[in-house]
């Protein structure tokens, strides 16, 4: 069975409270030759997720911006998404899971696609 959007994921309970932790990688583009460019694919990110007890990684798209939140702030995924690739072998077949989304935005500072918080520090009220 192929789901061409992937499955969608009900962000609370799958994830219940994500903390940033650090960029993992970036992917590249690959050349018709088979060497890797300069351009940027996407990047993935290390996300802290108490629900699943686990570091998660979740990969967003390279026109969004680099996110360089600090070590544990507390972000929200917009649209997340869930899919697999599989890979033959001698048994048949290894699938791994992978989480994309839209972009990757601080808790409650923002939470539409077109908002992508451009990484800049937020100043307290001033009295």
């Amino acid at each position: 069975m192929r789901l061409a959007n992937g499955i969608v994921i009900d962000k609370e309970k799958t994830f219940g409270v994500l903390k940033f932790s650090a960029l993992r990688r970036e992917v590249h583009v690959q050349n018709e030759d088979g060497t890797v460019s300069e351009e940027i694919k996407e990047r993935t990110y290390d996300l802290k997720c108490n629900t699943q007890g686990r570091m998660i990684q979740v990969s967003v798209p390279a026109t969004i911006p680099l996110k360089n939140y600090d070590y544990n702030a507390e972000v929200e995924l917009i649209n997340p998404v869930a899919d697999t690739v599989a890979n033959a072998n001698y048994r048949g077949a290894d699938v791994d899971w992978y989480v994309k989304a839209d972009d990757i935005v601080l808790k409650n500072k923002g939470t539409h696609a077109g908002n992508s918080q451009n990484n800049v520090p937020q100043q307290p009220p001033k009295k």
